[in-house]
């Protein structure tokens, strides 16, 4: 092998980490929302009900906020399950809503989590631990999924309702980089 082919073989690492270097430093400043990625997890949330329940429906937006969707989350649960602060907050409301009630949570910061339907096992007001019970599915008569017994869990940040298992698990894409091929 001459000279010439033998530099070019051996430029081929370098090339392939700076390109990685590259991509990683061009798509980082974009962010999630620029990339039009969902963001991380935020840190230390977790299940609202123990053990981890089957989702029965997901988050399903609207494509405009006045338009019919499914703004937050179906979880499996029996009568009588115990609901736990997905993460540390204030019990902001706790009553009926329309058909059943409805425990909001204020977590700080513009989050503010809904269950229904809940009862409150706690009175409004009351700060509530990250897994800390402060409610429980009521039995029949306060339905919201059609196919049986179940905890919606809904996320607003601000205003905007958001996917609340993006608190809880990496929801974003696999990102595939280029590859030049073996050395």
């Amino acid at each position: 092998m001459d000279t010439s082919h033998r530099a070019a073989r051996a430029l081929v690492p370098v090339r392939l980490a700076a390109t990685v270097a590259l991509v990683g430093a061009l798509l980082a400043p974009l962010g999630p929302a620029a990339s039009g990625a969902d963001p991380a997890p935020e840190t230390g949330w977790t299940w609202p009900l123990t053990p981890r329940p089957a989702v029965s429906r997901p988050f399903d937006p609207p494509p405009r906020p006045w338009l019919s969707g499914h703004r937050g989350v179906d979880l499996t649960a029996a009568p009588g399950t115990a609901v736990r602060a997905p993460q540390a907050g204030t019990v902001a409301f706790s009553g009926w809503v329309v058909d059943r009630p409805v425990v909001t949570l204020d977590h700080g910061g513009g989050l503010r989590s809904s269950f229904e339907p809940a009862e409150a096992t706690v009175p409004v007001g009351s700060a509530v631990a990250r897994g800390q019970q402060f409610g429980v599915v009521p039995g029949s008569g306060a339905a919201h999924c059609a196919d049986g017994p179940c905890l919606h869990w809904g996320v607003r940040r601000g205003d905007d309702y958001v996917d609340p298992l993006a608190f809880i698990e990496d929801r974003r894409p696999s990102v595939l980089l280029p590859w030049a091929g073996p050395p």
